[in-house]
């Protein structure tokens, strides 16, 4: 028996940017047949994420690829273990370059729990004030950790005058509306498209468009229909699909704003 035909992606009027990809997964043919493919459904910029010490300078490299590929500086709390001030230094070198947009991913795990919650809670305040310093907005994991996340947030919110987003958002919707009424933003992906992600997509209904943004987190959580394969940016029209319609938008409009979100965060603009 044959398979079922999967949905041709589908291409809209209004550019989108990638807010978060890691792109340094994919080696140099699979990532220039990607960012043709991206080319072809309208993503109109890609912002690759730092996670760990080793992958800062091949963000970096990868910046240089192409016009529309952008990055961050920071280790992610899997890997606080390894922020010592060596890291912290190539952070704040490299964060001064143009082609750098924010200070992530960090944050707190505890589902995980890959590096002790004391020293993640540590690599996240001192990650945060790099931002502060820098007047950069920051890319915020937050897993399980809900009371220490907004212990620290308040801490250094205020401080952050460009804010940032809660990326992958899967949190309660208590610290959703804490996050939000501190002026961040949230990033959302194809969980929204899961079966089991009703919690989710409550929190994107409840969530001001204003407030909201589009990524992949390729390459994993492909949305549906294309659930099972590597994921890519290409896919974003299908998540944008999905959160128009839980806001009850038509999709051009929705993605109108959250283009203008984007740029606001990561470029300045707005």
């Amino acid at each position: 028996m044959s398979k079922t035909k999967r949905r041709e992606i589908p291409c809209f009027r209004t550019p989108i940017i990638e807010t978060h990809c890691h792109l340094d997964y994919l080696d140099a043919s699979a990532l220039s047949a990607t960012l043709q493919r991206c080319a072809e459904v309208g993503i109109e910029d890609i912002i690759t994420i730092a996670v760990s010490p080793g992958n800062l300078p091949r963000v970096m490299e990868l910046t240089r690829r192409a016009d529309d590929i952008w990055g961050t500086q920071g280790i992610h709390p899997h890997e606080a273990a390894s922020y010592d001030p060596q890291v912290e230094a190539v952070i704040r070198r490299q964060a001064q370059d143009q082609r750098i947009l924010a200070i992530g991913e960090i944050g707190l795990d505890y589902y995980y729990e890959h590096a002790d919650r004391g020293v993640q809670r540590s690599v996240f305040a001192r990650q945060l004030q790099i931002a502060v310093d820098l007047h950069l907005p920051v890319v915020i994991h937050t897993r399980d950790a809900d009371g220490d996340t907004r212990a620290i947030l308040e801490e250094f919110s205020p401080r952050l005058p460009r804010k940032g987003v809660i990326h992958s958002f899967t949190s309660s919707m208590a610290l959703a509306d804490f996050c939000l009424a501190e002026g961040f933003m949230l990033g959302f992906n194809g969980i929204a498209t899961f079966n089991r992600a009703d919690n989710v997509r409550e929190v994107i209904a409840a969530t001001p468009i204003e407030q909201i943004l589009l990524e992949t987190d390729a390459p994993y959580l492909t949305p549906v229909p294309y659930r099972g394969r590597p994921n890519a940016p290409y896919y974003l029209p299908f998540i944008a699909e999905k959160l128009a319609a839980i806001k009850q938008l038509e999709v051009e409009e929705f993605l109108g704003q959250v283009y203008r979100n984007s740029r606001a965060v990561f470029f300045g603009a707005g």
